[in-house]
């Protein structure tokens, strides 16, 4: 279900509730949350491997709860709960190593193709 918000709107959405939606034993591994203009908010939760391939939109990433390394095409980093991850469009990238447990949130913005440097 995604819910959209309206200008000056409140919204809250808590990582337990977002994971419950995916549920432990779906194939599905990502749940739309909510749209607001061009932002698209999701939970991801890859369990096993993360068959990602670039986006086309510009994606931020908070890490809920796992940790793991992040690869963004060229570099790889370790990662935490409350961390911030970025994709720009376009760029190949992919959770690995990750623990069981890993959900992220996952925001979507701007135009395909990304924002402008």
């Amino acid at each position: 279900m995604i819910d959209d918000i309206t200008s000056g709107a409140t919204f809250h959405f808590t990582a337990a509730d977002a994971s419950a939606r995916i549920g432990s034993g779906a194939t599905i591994r990502s749940v739309p949350l909510f749209r607001h203009g061009t932002l698209l908010v999701k939970y991801y939760a890859p369990r096993g491997t993360d068959p990602q391939t670039p986006h086309a939109r510009d994606e931020i990433y908070v890490v809920a709860h796992g940790r793991g390394v992040f690869f963004d095409g060229s570099s790889r980093h370790p990662f935490a709960p409350g961390d911030l991850l970025f994709a720009a469009a376009g760029v190949t990238h992919r959770f690995e190593d990750f623990s069981e447990d890993l959900g992220v949130w996952v925001m979507y913005y701007g135009p395909e193709g990304g924002e402008a440097a």
